[in-house]
């Protein structure tokens, strides 16, 4: 965080918290939002943050979510951490006046990360002239796995209680609470679609930039079905009662088992590709419409969009082994059939590929369904509603095209969640250089300036550097790449699935296992044969 460091105190509606003044910098982590989400308040909505007397301490993180990730340089959730639901602040310490907010949701397939991780710290957005807000919410079961009789989508809620806390508390930082701007890659980026479908969320932000966003909501029947295979993994009922009787270790334990169950069994449709089985969940009460829906009909009033995804999304997952590999043409085709999608789109990629090998055409194709055209997709049906004049606003679009080669030959290429330590200034963290490739060059440092300089000017008065999307036919794409930046159209491969969209996620076809004749163990877990632990990427 720098050499030259000094206390910083501020008083919130809760209470005064101690923060650090570093190098000019005001950075104050670890603040409450919302009290803990156990105990009576598991499985609810969040609750108001308990005001504290004195001064509290933030100079440290809060803990993360429970999840069983342990990322590089990021703290490892324990069993019994509960003070999960905290914030952090970024602001330049001799702001002249309120500066513009942006407020920035982690990735991590909504079942792993925080804002904790190195590559998401706030100060380079800081430095050009921003208040930056990172924050926890709840991830995996307890944020996303449906409990009957409780609401669904607490991550989201999760996420709306801290841009409140941003709009009561923001301007003691410095912050201007009337310019918010919500930022996000992956799920994070899924996470600022719903906000922008919700009513819950209208009015707490006016510009919100998405990258990467998958392509990933639940309808309800296929979220209950997935909460009763983890009930079982753990041992208990899937009821209220019955999954309040499972620790939250206990669930993330069975989430990690249901997980491996899928990637372990080509037959079990769309989830053995992207073993994702949390997300925000279709439901009446805060997610009735899908986000591309819910956008071309006019939601998200006159929010500013800017949308980014990376050229070869899927690459990551394979280099990470996240997902199985597809080597065959009968693995193609599959794949395909499982994804509901036509047979002739295969044949599309192969012309679109000549020569290319099976594994890069499955790549590519499934990096296309799940992310690229999804994103461009949300882009197009806010700038549709903002051209018949209903609330929608002005729409960017850009894409992430910087490659590198390895010193041992092998190649990086401009994959998923590489755009982030460039978007937020963060290519000298901890646990970068695998995205990367490497150390930065003078070249990665100045796409970086770049792309900082561009969120920060979105963010304070809603222009990046380029035109906006006026004719979804014929759109102007800002291309990120080194050593400089272009002006192009859409990505070749989007005109491929022009009317076509991978189908809904089924009800999944494996076996609820049968509920033990014994009780569970004390943690609310039972032993089961498969103790694989897989991580996803997203």
């Amino acid at each position: 965080m720098g050499t030259a460091a000094a206390d910083e105190t501020v008083t919130t509606k809760q209470g005064t918290v101690r923060g650090r003044n570093v190098d000019g910098l005001r950075i104050t982590l670890g603040i409450p939002y919302a009290a803990p989400p156990f105990g009576p308040g598991r499985f609810q909505a969040p609750r108001p943050a308990e005001a504290w007397d004195g001064v509290r301490d933030g100079t440290r993180f809060g803990p993360v979510a429970p999840q069983s990730a342990e990322l590089p340089g990021a703290p490892v959730w324990r069993p019994g951490q509960e003070d999960v639901l905290t914030l952090n602040v970024w602001s330049p310490a001799d702001a002249p006046g309120p500066l513009p907010v942006l407020f920035w949701i982690h990735g991590g397939a909504y079942t792993f990360g925080s804002s904790a991780q190195p590559d998401h710290d706030g100060a380079a957005l800081a430095r050009a002239g921003l208040t930056v807000v990172t924050c926890n919410y709840r991830l995996g079961f307890e944020g996303f796995g449906h409990v009957p009789g409780r609401p669904d989508n607490r991550g989201l809620l999760d996420q709306i209680a801290a841009l409140e806390w941003v709009r009561d508390n923001i301007s003691a930082f410095g912050g201007d609470p009337d310019n918010v701007t919500v930022a996000g890659q992956s799920s994070g980026g899924g996470s600022i679609a719903c906000l922008m479908s919700t009513g819950r969320a209208e009015g707490l932000f006016r510009r919100a930039v998405a990258h990467s966003v998958p392509d990933a909501t639940f309808p309800p029947a296929l979220a209950a079905a997935l909460a009763q295979q983890v009930a079982a993994e753990a041992g208990v009922a899937p009821t209220a009662e019955g999954l309040l009787s499972a620790t939250p270790q206990a669930l993330v334990e069975a989430s990690d088992r249901v997980v491996a169950r899928y990637a372990s069994d080509p037959s079990s449709g769309p989830l053995h590709y992207d073993t994702v089985i949390y997300g925000p969940v279709l439901d009446d009460a805060l997610l009735p419409k899908d986000p591309v829906d819910a956008l071309a009909a006019g939601s998200g009033g006159r929010v500013d969009l800017l949308v980014c995804h990376a050229t070869e999304e899927y690459w990551l997952m394979h280099e990470v082994g996240s997902m199985p590999p597809v080597t065959t043409e009968e693995g193609l085709a599959r794949f395909a059939a499982d994804y509901g999608l036509p047979p002739d789109l295969v044949a599309r990629y192969r012309a679109h590929m000549p020569g290319a090998p099976v594994l890069d055409v499955y790549l590519a194709l499934a990096g296309d369904a799940l992310f690229t055209t999804h994103t461009v997709r949300l882009a197009e049906a806010h700038a549709h509603a903002h051209a018949h004049g209903s609330e929608g606003g002005r729409v960017f679009l850009s894409r992430f095209d910087r490659r590198r080669g390895r010193p041992d030959g092998s190649r990086v290429r401009a994959w998923h969640a590489a755009d982030v330590p460039f978007a937020l200034g963060t290519l000298d963290a901890e646990g970068v250089d695998f995205l990367t490739g490497g150390p930065a060059d003078e070249d990665d440092r100045a796409l970086s300036r770049r792309m900082v300089r561009a969120w920060a000017d979105f963010a304070t008065h809603g222009d990046p550097g380029w035109a906006p999307l006026t004719d979804p036919s014929a759109p102007t794409v800002h291309v990120w790449d080194v050593p400089a930046d272009r002006e192009e159209g859409a990505s070749p491969a989007h005109a491929l699935w022009r009317g076509l969209r991978a189908a809904p996620l089924p009800t999944p076809p494996l076996p609820t296992p049968p509920l033990p004749s014994s009780p569970p163990s004390a943690d609310g877990a039972r032993p089961h044969p498969d103790e694989a632990s897989t991580t996803a990427t997203g």
